[in-house]
């Protein structure tokens, strides 16, 4: 592993958690317990789409050991959630839609008693079809899942005359791509515990967003959203899987219900069952281009999964139609897109958000015109990239960014680049090795339309700490490990002067989710803010007890120095000012991610830009692909924390590997095939390159005041169409459908009757 960036070692700092987290002394959420608690499961339902014709709970209720049954009559308030359209039932009462849908809870003194309890419970069901494909879901004879139908949500977006500029086209493609349903495959299943305490309810739950959980939960409980408190972090892992709530509405009743502490964790299976997962999307692309190699004309057409319930299946939707259009100059252009409603696993948040999906089915369409006109694939995209000041791909203006032509660049630099005409034999004639490249232009933020609001606070606290919160969490991402080399590098203090605090709403302010690669630029733009008043009060209050002019002091390791005639001496400490001075040294910014002014509903303002070049080995004997290396160029701006970068860019790219080669939760008829980790296949380290390199392209237009632009998804969504190129490269193997078996490439290749 490599990365090259400007920071010459500044910020190359221990994480703060590393340390207890690879011991093993870290304590999430899911492993605290509190004594005489409670366990908490959940009964799902038995088919994946069946009318309900009775719930019997009398024998699990009188079971020893048990302590409270619950179902939908025992909600309060709403039987529903779900963050943009509360569709999904806590508790279903006539359908059950899919087979992770709950139909009742029990909480009891073990685990062991929980499972016989929810085996008494009696529930009588009528099956009903299954619509097991978007296709069936659409069929004018199938049942309608939802009283507005199966569709949940179209896009459509144009510009241009298309039917008549692809009349005017030298090279026309039209190809269908296909993508899998991905797990979000977190170490840490969903889960939390939950303890009434004087009125309140305390949460233990691990969530990408505190406060809108503790939204949907006052709704569910019918109780004052300050009633409940919700502790958030640290996660083991999210990747957008944990966005929504899943346990918390049943730990929560459970708990009121019981009056006691209630544990629920998952088990992997039921985490397959009703955890969310990527959208699995059919693309269809047409595009042409001239006989110069100029592109005309892009008509696109997706159709998304999205399961039993809406989850985010809108924005992800919304967001995969603006970037099916890429960051290329085509001026005619359409793009329509359906959301269906299905019976299978709910779809929903994941890491690139429905761009991957897309991205791949465009730089495939890229690289089959690049082979029509026979033209190198990297100068085909050259001729066509979009400059520093062009509008978005939506035609909505947005910062300006030269970042795509800084990426493209960066490729042809790389060692691989070079390597790519390379004709070095193998002692092995059965192994092909490729090379291949693609681009990708990234929107940061949750996009036009949507709310998305961020802030923070800093204080001077008691113990004498610089103390910030932030309602953001830490979920394996770095936010800590960011957050102290931000603070380390605006007061030159020691990491024992700071305490940071996220992930707690009784102790943060509203920040808005930790999603969208967005929370290191939120708590950038945070800490710039706040800074200027809370310095200049510190500095205020020092001079007063020390008679120095506020231009003669430093805030610095332990306290305020002096730098009177170039002394550097500390002068008070901060414990010290905080009990000498009156002053309330506290202060919270309030303001939203900056947004494109144009009213393009999930259009973007910010992106990130990527660009990657892999070699791949293919055997041709058994179809396994392996990739050799692998170069990432990303133009994201400064860099603030390089460990925190590699770690998203790699880890990113390390998930993209498994989304390309081996991951793809298997359904039939509504049923998972895929029940756990030995049939379900992620990339493990000895799947993962040695070589990876993460190249930082730092610059930013001049006068950009948007600082540092978020990472944690754009290391995900171009890795896929460069290993298909790659493949391509190897064997001359076109491929549509993700992820690669190696039956295809079997089947596809002519090796075997050459020998």
């Amino acid at each position: 592993m490599r990365l090259k960036c400007n920071q010459n070692g500044k910020g190359w700092k221990l994480r703060p958690d590393g340390e207890e987290k690879v011991t093993g002394k870290l304590r999430y959420l899911t492993d605290i317990t509190f004594p005489n608690m409670l366990y908490g499961k959940v009964l799902r339902s038995a088919h994946p789409h069946a009318r309900i014709k009775s719930i019997n709970i009398t024998q699990a209720k009188s079971l020893d050991g048990v302590s409270t049954v619950i179902t939908h009559r025992d909600i309060p308030g709403l039987n529903g959630f779900g963050i943009a359209n509360p569709d999904q039932p806590v508790f279903c009462n006539t359908v059950v839609r899919y087979e992770g849908d709950a139909i009742a809870a029990v909480a009891a003194i073990s685990d062991e008693v929980v499972e016989k309890a929810l085996q008494l419970i009696q529930v009588e069901y009528e099956e009903l079809p299954v619509l097991d494909s978007p296709e069936a879901a659409l069929a004018p004879t199938a049942p309608q899942l939802h009283e507005d139908g199966n569709i949940l949500h179209t896009t459509h977006y144009s510009r241009g005359q298309v039917e008549e500029a692809f009349q005017k086209c030298a090279y026309v493609v039209e190809e269908t791509y296909f993508t899998p349903r991905q797990m979000h495959t977190y170490m840490e299943t969903e889960g939390g515990i939950f303890v009434p305490e004087n009125g309140k309810l305390n949460v233990y739950a691990p969530t990408q967003h505190g406060y809108k959980d503790r939204m949907q939960l006052a709704r569910i409980l019918a109780i004052p959203e300050e009633q409940i408190r919700v502790i958030s972090s640290p996660i083991g892992g999210s990747f957008g899987g944990k966005d929504e709530l899943n346990i918390q509405p049943y730990g929560a009743l459970l708990a009121i219900y019981s009056g006691q502490t209630v544990k629920m964790h998952n088990s992997r299976w039921e985490s397959v069952t009703a955890g969310l997962k990527r959208h699995p999307m059919k693309v269809t692309m047409k595009t042409g281009m001239d006989a110069n190699g100029k592109l005309i004309a892009h008509q696109v057409d997706i159709l998304s999964d999205t399961g039993a319930y809406s989850t985010l299946g809108a924005p992800v939707l919304n967001f995969a139609t603006e970037h099916a259009i890429g960051p290329y100059k085509i001026p005619h252009v359409e793009v329509n897109g359906k959301a269906v409603f299905t019976n299978n696993g709910v779809s929903g948040e994941f890491r690139g958000f429905g761009g991957n999906q897309v991205i791949f089915a465009l730089e495939g369409q890229i690289d089959r015109l690049a082979e029509k006109i026979k033209l190198d694939p990297w100068e085909l995209r050259k001729i066509n990239l979009r400059s520093q000041d062009d509008l978005g791909p939506m035609g909505q203006r947005i910062v300006p960014t030269n970042g795509v032509a800084d990426v493209w660049k960066s490729v042809q630099e790389s060692s691989l680049w070079n390597k790519r005409k390379e004709t070095k034999p193998y002692s092995k004639p059965w192994i092909s090795r490729g090379i291949g490249a693609a681009l990708a232009m990234h929107g940061s933020g949750l996009g036009y339309g949507l709310p998305d609001h961020a802030g923070g606070t800093i204080r001077l606290n008691d113990a004498g700490k610089i103390e910030v919160a932030f309602g953001h969490e830490e979920m394996g991402q770095g936010l800590l490990a960011t957050l102290e080399i931000l603070l380390l590098d605006h007061f030159h203090c020691d990491k024992e002067d700071i305490e940071i605090v996220i992930g707690d709403t009784d102790r943060v302010p509203v920040c808005g989710s930790s999603t969208a690669s967005r929370t290191t630029s939120m708590v950038w733009h945070s800490l710039n803010r706040l800074k200027p008043a809370f310095l200049k009060a510190i500095f205020l209050a020092t001079s007063k007890c020390t008679g120095i002019s506020t231009d003669n002091l430093r805030t610095g390791p332990g306290g305020i120095w002096s730098t009177i005639a170039g002394e550097k001496k500390c002068v008070v400490t901060y414990a010290e000012l905080v009990t000498e001075s009156e002053t309330n040294f506290e202060w919270t910014t309030e303001f939203d991610f900056p947004v494109t002014p144009d009213p393009i509903i999930g259009a973007h303002f910010l992106y990130t830009c990527t660009s990657v070049i892999c070699e791949v080995e293919v055997n041709r004997l058994t179809g396994m692909v392996t990739v050799k290396q692998i170069d990432h160029f990303v133009a994201a701006g400064p860099v603030i924390n390089p460990m925190g970068y590699v770690g998203q860019i790699e880890g990113g790219g390390v998930m993209a590997l498994g989304f390309t080669l081996t991951e793809d939760a298997v359904m039939q008829a509504g049923r998972y095939v895929t029940k756990n980790l030995d049939t379900y296949m992620i990339p493990t380290i000895l799947d993962v390159p040695v070589n990876h390199n993460v190249d930082a392209i730092e610059t930013l237009p001049q006068d950009d005041p948007f600082g540092p632009r978020g990472v944690g998804e754009v290391g995900s969504v171009a890795l896929a169409p460069a290993i298909v190129s790659a493949i391509h490269d190897a064997t001359g193997i076109e491929i549509t459908k993700l992820p690669i078996s190696p039956e295809l490439l079997l089947k596809s290749s002519p090796f075997l009757e050459e020998i």
